[in-house]
């Protein structure tokens, strides 16, 4: 883990606009986290900046290693490379924590912040007598001192404070509605605020490109960073993203886990593609770019500041894409995870690569996503296919089904064993009873593959074998007595 536990030192060069990301290692990697750190990677490469990568690990009851490197694997799929010089981290905030409670001492000497020794509950009661919601500055001119138990909190200015925010605009927050916050607790830790803008300004920051949840405490941080005398950062908040419900995406309630949809088959060209659609367009009539025309057209400017749809559908409709984009050669590397011996359907020596390589073709055409494709092909793998029985009764409903499934059979037996000749058969078989091919293709497949959908049939046929047809052919007829 490149940079563990190191100190957030400024490397800055005079110029270099400097992006971060800053997630906490709480959980798996949140799909609209990394539409955020991708915000910020393209950035940096579009203006030869610096992607800083932060570790936000100081609620030690949540924080696990696991989480962590998680993060760091996630970023890497999504072609956010550790190893380019645009890349710099990762730094850990818990490493940083010294500085912090520096900073704290420094705006209590400097008259932005005083001591508190309110508890929460005393707080409740004074607000409840006055009628006002929150803390009302009752300690501001006590002149406590540090002691267990005070709380350090900064002293809100009187005024406006005004955003400009490089997607929203410019956003005013009377400060008469913003409490005098806390910085340091009673025990003396620090709190996200001040923390947040403490590493930011030891990192350099110059440009801070995060999710609009994060806007209610912008005007707290930037009052921090001109009390600390230092410039504020650009801003931006993007868009959150929602559910089909336009209700923000919840760990709790929606499929939100980046890595889920890596483990289902999608395919990290895609993702990164369709992530960067949710609250900006590329520019011309398509939406499927290549990663080098987003870093080139990428702008804030154009980011739209309404919510954002995260469409599962329109995602897995992405993957389809970039899965009949890849050559024949690609797309069976890619589908080797999903082929491997702990997770195909099929006993391990029955596997052939070379069978597979010849019906990948028609498969690449038909899945959504990777792990759609031992469903797909299972039938040619296996010493018995498992016939699905809805599907076997409709296919064998019709009083035509079971004589001509056996002519179908006897040709079979004697015809060139090729997709051609074979969907030839079906076709004057079904001509000669006045059955369409489409209709009469479902008994034979259901037969051979066990199911009422698959790849092409003539062509699944060809790659399976005369007598392996014939074989499941006979056991289907058999079964239909």
């Amino acid at each position: 883990m490149r940079g563990a536990r190191s100190r957030l030192v400024s490397t800055v060069v005079s110029g270099t606009p400097r992006y971060r990301f800053a997630p906490s290692p709480t959980g798996f990697f949140h799909v609209g986290g990394a539409r955020t750190a991708l915000y910020n990677w393209i950035l940096a490469l579009a203006n030869d900046g610096i992607f800083v990568l932060r570790i936000e690990d100081t609620d030690e009851s949540r924080n696990e290693p696991q989480w962590t490197q998680g993060i760091l694997d996630a970023l890497a799929w999504i072609g956010i490379d550790s190893s380019d010089p645009h890349f710099e981290g990762p730094y850990f905030q818990s490493a940083n924590a010294e500085t912090h409670v520096a900073a704290a001492h420094k705006l209590l000497a400097d008259g932005h912040a005083y001591y508190c020794d309110l508890t929460s509950e005393q707080i409740q009661e004074r607000a409840k007598a006055s009628g006002k919601p929150g803390y009302d500055g009752y300690s501001r001119d006590r002149g406590l001192t540090a002691q267990p138990g005070h709380s350090l909190r900064f002293r809100v200015p009187t005024g406006t404070t005004v955003v400009i925010d490089e997607v929203r605009g410019q956003v005013e927050f009377d400060n008469s509605t913003i409490e005098d916050f806390v910085l340091l607790r009673g025990n003396g830790s620090p709190v996200f605020n001040l923390a947040n803008v403490v590493d930011d300004v030891s990192m350099s920051i110059t440009n801070v490109v995060r999710a609009e949840e994060h806007l209610p405490n912008t005007p707290k941080q930037q009052m921090l960073w001109q009390a600390l005398g230092h410039p504020v950062p650009s801003w931006a908040h993007v868009p959150v993203l929602v559910n089909e419900q336009r209700k923000k995406l919840s760990k709790r309630r929606d499929k939100v886990a980046l890595e889920q949809y890596r483990d289902e088959g999608v395919v990290a060209p895609a993702m990164v593609n369709y992530l960067m659609t949710l609250g900006w367009a590329p520019t011309g009539d398509t939406e499927i770019v290549e990663f080098a025309s987003i870093v080139a057209d990428f702008k804030l400017s154009s980011v739209n500041h309404s919510s954002a749809f995260f469409d599962v559908k329109k995602l897995n409709a992405f993957n389809g894409e970039y899965l009949r984009k890849m050559t024949v050669e690609q797309f069976v590397v890619a589908c080797e995870p999903w082929l491997a011996p702990d997770k195909a359907p099929w006993p391990a020596d029955r596997f052939d690569q070379s069978v597979f390589l010849r019906i990948a073709p028609h498969v690449q055409t038909r899945v959504a996503v990777l792990s759609e494709v031992p469903a797909m092909i299972d039938f040619l793998f296996v010493a018995d296919v498992v016939i699905d029985s809805a599907a076997f009764d409709k296919a064998f409903a019709a009083d035509w089904a079971r004589p001509l499934l056996r002519s179908i059979r006897d040709q079979f037996a004697t015809v060139d064993w090729n997709h051609e000749a074979l969907k030839n058969v079906v076709e004057v078989v079904g001509a000669a009873s006045d059955v369409k091919l489409g209709k009469l293709q479902a008994p034979v497949r259901v037969a051979t593959t066990g199911r009422s959908v698959g790849p092409p049939l003539f062509e699944s046929l060809e790659v399976l074998g005369r007598d392996e047809t014939l074989r499941r052919i006979d056991a289907a007829l058999t079964r239909a007595g």
